[in-house]
């Protein structure tokens, strides 16, 4: 779904288009709870996020300004889930002693985790000709030649095919800057 799309069901979803809710619901829940899941590790939670999201955006659609909406949701599914884990870590941390309270080397880690998540969540969204060549370079490690000789294409394919894939992650993971 292109930008323009998302506005324009946003903007239906603003004068109370039901039909507009539930298409960009089809299109992004997915997206939303598998972001979720992924950071939480548990499907009631990862419901509750989804929930709250899409709740919030039939209430006050007005929350979203423009840009790149994909990037926008991701965002704020990540936002939602990090609030759990905050909650969460509070419980823990009020039963814990002081001495074992997490440390900024923990929080560190947390959001290399959930960075990861929103990553992988736009890696789903390549063709596999562009995902797995990526996939097996950045995650892997392996050099252009060996994924090349792995996946039985040509070394020039291998690497336009990660040079388009990188373009259109950049374009799913940038939100685009309003005029």
């Amino acid at each position: 779904m292109s930008v323009n799309e998302a506005d324009m069901l946003l903007e239906r979803i603003r004068n109370g288009d039901t039909k507009a809710f539930e298409q960009l619901y089809d299109r992004y829940s997915r997206l939303v709870f598998g972001i979720a899941l992924r950071m939480l590790g548990d499907t009631a939670s990862a419901e509750d996020v989804l929930q709250s999201l899409f709740f919030m955006l039939w209430t006050s659609p007005h929350r979203y300004r423009g840009g790149n909406f994909r990037a926008w949701l991701c965002r704020v599914a990540r936002n939602r889930a990090l609030d759990i884990l905050r909650q969460r870590s509070a419980h823990v941390s009020a039963e814990l002693t002081e001495d074992l309270v997490l440390d900024h080397a923990t929080e560190d880690s947390l959001n290399h985790h959930l960075d990861r998540a929103c990553v992988q969540a736009a890696l789903a969204q390549l063709p596999a000709e562009q995902r797995v060549p990526i996939e097996l370079g950045f995650f892997e490690g392996i050099p252009h030649e060996e994924i090349a000789r792995r996946i039985a294409t040509p070394l020039g394919t291998v690497k336009t095919r990660i040079r388009s894939g990188l373009h259109r992650l950049r374009k799913f993971l940038t939100p685009e800057v309003a005029p």
